[in-house]
């Protein structure tokens, strides 16, 4: 293409989403977008996410070399997967992360590979190689750790990277700088993450994977004592319980379907089970940006709903009826992870 560009890279756990995007100062233009899908069959084959590495860097490869024209790659932007807390930014890769994101991860998953594969493209094109507000991005100040429980202190693991990009948008949107940022953001997706920027730092949030609303495929927060009587109650193994809570749990749980599409039609044909379940998902989320507008001490500049369930009307209208008078509810809905890779890379 004649000219320097960022690669992104965000692999999921059958896909792996790709993105050229050529920079302009600290903003990005998109050039060329794809997924690539892998056989289900295949990927199955690996034994461990970490196995998959060769695998993926070899599509990655073939991708680049068919770029028509070439491409000059300025840097590459990998997803930053499931690390230790760190905070948020863009941070450069090297191989203890390298090594941590395969083989020591907080948890495994697919994303743990966007470190792994980027060092390797970049390597090969003589660029340096980050990854972006990955969802490990702890900055909770001390009184929000606290739980009640000294075993057990609250952490954060949450949708950085689409929370600080929306929050990035609503700040040019209101004209201030984002490190002044006040607001509430909402990631409805297949997880959701409602989290309080204060001066654009996530000071808190509902653990996407603990605390969080019930979703389409995740329990969310449940009350422990019925929690710790299930744990004990010998009908589930420990990997049968967490399989339960976290893909198994939420709407599915409830419904059988994943597809928040599939449910709305439900509800439009008078299924009141269908309705129930996505009132009480909606209900939660609305409760949840209301305390994290009490984090900001009811002063936030705004509240962002975003992520794939954004997308649908009916929710939205829900949630805006329901908290706007809160503060200016903005819709940034999808999830625009590889802009928000390739804006880091930029900066």
């Amino acid at each position: 293409m004649g000219k320097h560009l960022i690669l992104t890279i965000n692999p999921g756990t059958t896909t792996t989403r790709i993105g050229l995007f050529q920079p302009q100062g600290g903003a990005v233009v998109p050039v060329l977008e794809q997924t690539l899908d892998h056989d289900e069959a295949v990927m199955a084959g690996f034994r461990t996410i970490a196995a998959q590495l060769p695998f993926r860097a070899a599509a990655l490869e073939g991708f680049v070399a068919a770029v028509p024209g070439g491409a000059r790659l300025a840097a590459v932007a990998g997803r930053g997967g499931m690390l230790t807390p760190v905070p948020a930014g863009v941070i450069a890769v090297d191989d203890a992360l390298v090594d941590m994101a395969l083989h020591r991860p907080v948890h495994h998953h697919a994303s743990n590979l966007g470190a792994p594969l980027a060092q390797r493209i970049a390597a090969k094109a003589g660029c340096p190689a980050f990854i972006v507000d990955p969802v490990s991005v702890d900055e909770l100040p001390p009184v929000a750790r606290v739980s009640g429980c000294p075993e057990i202190p609250r952490f954060s693991f949450v949708h950085a990277l689409n929370i600080r990009a929306c929050g990035r948008r609503l700040a040019d949107r209101l004209g201030k700088p984002f490190a002044a940022l006040n607001a509430v953001v909402a990631h409805l997706g297949a997880g959701i993450s409602v989290a309080a920027l204060r001066d654009g730092r996530i000071v808190d949030s509902t653990n996407r994977m603990e605390s969080s609303p019930f979703s389409p495929e995740r329990a969310g927060g449940l009350p422990p004592l019925a929690l710790i009587d299930l744990c004990y109650s010998g009908a589930y193994s420990q990997a049968e319980l967490t399989a339960r809570l976290y893909g198994q749990g939420g709407v599915y749980a409830y419904l059988g379907t994943k597809d928040m599409r599939r449910v709305e039609s439900m509800i439009d044909a008078g299924d009141p089970s269908a309705r129930l379940v996505w009132e009480a998902m909606a209900y939660q989320i609305a409760k949840a940006i209301g305390a994290m507008v009490a984090v900001l001490d009811g002063r936030p500049d705004g509240i962002v709903l975003t992520g794939g369930m954004a997308q649908s009307p009916r929710l939205t209208a829900t949630l805006t009826r329901r908290v706007q008078a809160l503060a200016p509810v903005t819709l940034f809905p999808g999830s625009h992870e590889s802009r928000a890779l390739a804006e880091g890379a930029a900066r």
